[in-house]
């Protein structure tokens, strides 16, 4: 289990340019890095849209937001283009970032038991740090919830 202030397990995956993206790339930054479910999902959709709403906030705040799931990069152009998403979003298939962030778990919906992505979100500071662990966010707060945080 990762904890705060630890160092944040670095990851190269492919973007929905299908560039490889690392998370080194962002030291010197501050990243808010989120991982959902999956793509067009009507509560992923919402925290998507949220993070788009307020990025400009994020970015004027010298944070990067990034977006990992284990959808396809295909399915991640069709995503970030329907909904207009100005952050990176990164394609995790073989769940190399999930499950060394630990989001990978057990899921239980209606009875049912199966192993899914656990919506969670890391703030890493500049220096690669993990700098807060937000586990099972809501959708539709998160990204508002996260600017609270860092205006005080």
């Amino acid at each position: 289990m990762l904890e705060i202030g630890t160092k944040a397990p670095d990851f190269t995956l492919k973007d929905k340019d299908r560039k490889e993206v690392s998370l080194s790339d962002f030291l010197g930054k501050k990243v808010v890095l989120y991982f959902y479910p999956k793509d067009n999902t009507p509560g992923c959709t919402r925290q998507a849209c949220a993070f788009a709403e307020t990025y400009e906030e994020f970015k004027s705040k010298n944070f990067e937001v990034i977006g990992i799931s284990k959808d396809s990069v295909a399915s991640h152009v069709k995503f970030a283009e329907k909904y207009a998403l100005p952050f990176v979003l990164l394609s995790d298939p073989e769940r190399k970032a999930i499950e060394a962030y630990g989001v990978w778990q057990e899921k239980k919906m209606c009875g049912k038991v199966s192993m899914g992505v656990v919506r969670t979100t890391f703030i890493i500071d500049e220096s690669g740090n993990i700098s807060e662990i937000m586990p099972k966010v809501k959708p539709d707060t998160n990204a508002q919830e996260i600017l609270d945080k860092i205006k005080m």
